[in-house]
């Protein structure tokens, strides 16, 4: 089992094929301890990038690959780390009047440096606009972005959750005033969330080489079949923070479907969370998956999905869009 590598869209830098994020995990499920195991069993499987972002955990989660990446004393050429700001993680005083729900220049240059003070970095490989803002002037966040890439604090920036439309007028203007033009987007991608990565962003690709680093593989858990039955009390789907989440967890319909594919994976030798996976990382636009585990052996069997991509014929592609159709958000 060999870890691919592939460019971050057009750029030069490459990352592995399966990474590791710390969304919902790393602050909730996943302590100083398990996140050194994690991050040091990724990498012995050959991953080199490692997703975050301010307001996850509310800061806690940078704090813990910051701590585990100062034990683990990698050299720093040899993994990526990113993080995303928009969110924010206001003080009580005026209610976070400039730094929530934002891009505007001053929340941005900010908070950069609390990151990597959190991250215990020097930089980041990649810094994400976690959602769109429809209330500061694009031009404002594009000159915000690059000059943290210009500063040294960012080695490239990127997008997540970006409609086409902004991402392309967000690199339109960087190439009319010179600027680090956005490289990467990052979107929702698993077989019940397609149509952004295969129609929207279509044209991205060929004429503005944007790459992909895709999230929730599993659907938040739903594409493993545990929720057939209801959300199982030590799952991801029984936390507070994915309580939004449970009704489309519990979706009959879904899980029908997930049955279904349950049986083309048993066909192929593997388990329906390694068939999805590798049905992402299928994908030429994707260039990692970003994967999430709270326990090593977890890890271990989502890195087995890299077994499962050259079983993936055209026939067994078109059984499962034939299983998943009409199911797209």
């Amino acid at each position: 089992m060999t870890m691919e590598y592939r460019r971050v869209g057009r750029a030069g830098v490459r990352v592995s094929l399966l990474s590791l994020g710390s969304w919902v995990t790393y602050g909730n499920q996943v302590d100083e301890k398990a996140s050194v195991e994690l991050m040091a069993a990724a990498r012995d499987h050959g991953v080199n990038f490692f997703d975050n972002a301010e307001v996850y955990a509310a800061g806690k989660s940078e704090e813990l690959m910051g701590v585990s990446l100062k034990k683990l004393s990698w050299d720093r050429l040899t993994y990526m780390v990113s993080t995303k700001f928009f969110w924010g993680l206001p003080a009580k005083f005026g209610e976070g009047i400039n730094e929530r729900n934002t891009l505007n220049r001053k929340y941005l240059l900010n908070a950069i440096d609390r990151s990597l003070q959190r991250l215990q970095l020097e930089y980041v490989d990649i810094v994400y606009c976690h959602r769109a803002d429809p209330n500061t002037p694009l031009e404002e966040t594009v000159f915000a972005m690059h000059d943290i890439v210009a500063s040294g604090k960012a080695v490239y920036w990127g997008t997540s959750e970006w409609s086409a439309a902004d991402i392309m007028g967000a690199w339109q203007i960087a190439e009319k005033h010179h600027l680090h033009k956005p490289i990467v987007e990052q979107p929702e991608y698993n077989l019940f969330h397609r149509d952004k990565v295969e129609k929207e962003f279509a044209r991205l690709y060929s004429e503005i080489g944007t790459g992909l680093t895709t999230w929730s593989p599993l659907a938040s858990g739903l594409l493993t079949g545990k929720y057939a039955n209801g959300v199982p009390a030590d799952s991801r789907g029984s936390l507070k923070v994915m309580a939004w989440m449970q009704d489309r967890l519990t979706d009959e319909t879904r899980n029908a479907a997930v049955a279904k594919l349950g049986k083309i994976a048993a066909d192929l030798g593997c388990t329906a969370a390694q068939l999805a996976i590798a049905w992402c990382a299928k994908s030429p636009h994707v260039s990692t998956v970003i994967t999430g585990a709270s326990r090593v052996s977890q890890l271990r069997e989502n890195m087995k999905a890299l077994e499962v991509l050259p079983k993936l014929t055209p026939e067994v592609m078109a059984a499962i869009a034939q299983i998943a159709e009409g199911l797209a958000d």
